[in-house]
């Protein structure tokens, strides 16, 4: 079991390495926790995910390992259906303003915190004392990744309520069209220092164990070390290539 709760660790800037998932498969994400990274992220704007499966990925991993749910939008049913799995952090897509943040982090606490509403079948399994205390260990993440968000960092990073901000390095390359990567570089080192002159730590998607290794040494907090869809695809691609080598 983990004995560091994900919201500790953000406050004490311990790196956490993650591992993204988004083939849909409550087997691969507890295969995933064997691995005992610093968090799991179920992908639920992008991946294969749907209620059931989240809730039962969820039940398998969140004793072993923390749990972060990138949620389907910003809207309080996505987050509260996040939260309600047992998710230990909420990740809200495309958020390009401070308004737009603090909303989403009143929609992940309840009352008098925020505006998220009491329910689901995990939380309320031991009783409302235990629905508060976990209220307050929920980490709230928002990802910047289009240039509004880039143009609105600083109003986000001070938005009420976020503990961490996280950059969608994949979407933010599409913003800005043709630009070349050193213009993306420069948004990510605007990003993160934002986040930093408001004290939060700044995270990152990163394509490679060697470029997560790269970005925590450097000072995020966060990166992604692996994601299930590229370990699939490589591991069949290299199971082809070393059949070929043994029959040619």
């Amino acid at each position: 079991m983990h004995d560091t709760p994900i919201l500790s660790m953000l406050h004490d800037r311990q790196p956490i390495d993650l591992i993204w998932l988004s083939l849909g498969s409550p087997a691969i994400a507890e295969i995933a926790a064997q691995a005992r990274p610093g968090a799991i992220v179920i992908d639920m704007q992008h991946g294969l995910w749907d209620r059931a499966s989240l809730e039962a990925a969820v039940g398998v991993v969140r004793n072993s390992t923390r749990v972060i749910v990138r949620c389907a939008d910003d809207s309080p049913t996505s987050i509260a259906q996040a939260l309600d799995s047992g998710a230990h952090s909420v990740l809200i897509p495309l958020i390009e303003s401070g308004r737009a943040a603090a909303d989403a982090a009143s929609a992940s606490r309840y009352p008098p915190e925020g505006t998220r509403s009491a329910g689901g079948v995990r939380p309320l399994l031991r009783g409302v004392e235990t629905l508060l205390e976990a209220n307050r260990e929920v980490a709230v993440g928002v990802m910047i990744e289009t240039v509004a968000g880039v143009d609105q960092a600083n109003a986000i990073a001070r938005a009420k309520g976020v503990d961490y901000i996280f950059i969608g390095t994949g979407d933010l390359a599409m913003s800005r069209g043709a630009n070349p990567p050193a213009d993306i570089e420069r948004d990510c080192e605007q990003v993160r220092r934002a986040a930093l002159e408001s004290g939060l730590p700044c995270g990152i998607f990163t394509s490679s164990a060697t470029d997560a290794a790269r970005r925590l040494e450097t000072g995020y907090a966060l990166a992604v070390v692996a994601n299930d869809i590229e370990l699939v695809k490589r591991g069949v691609a290299d199971a082809r290539a070393a059949l070929k080598t043994r029959t040619t």
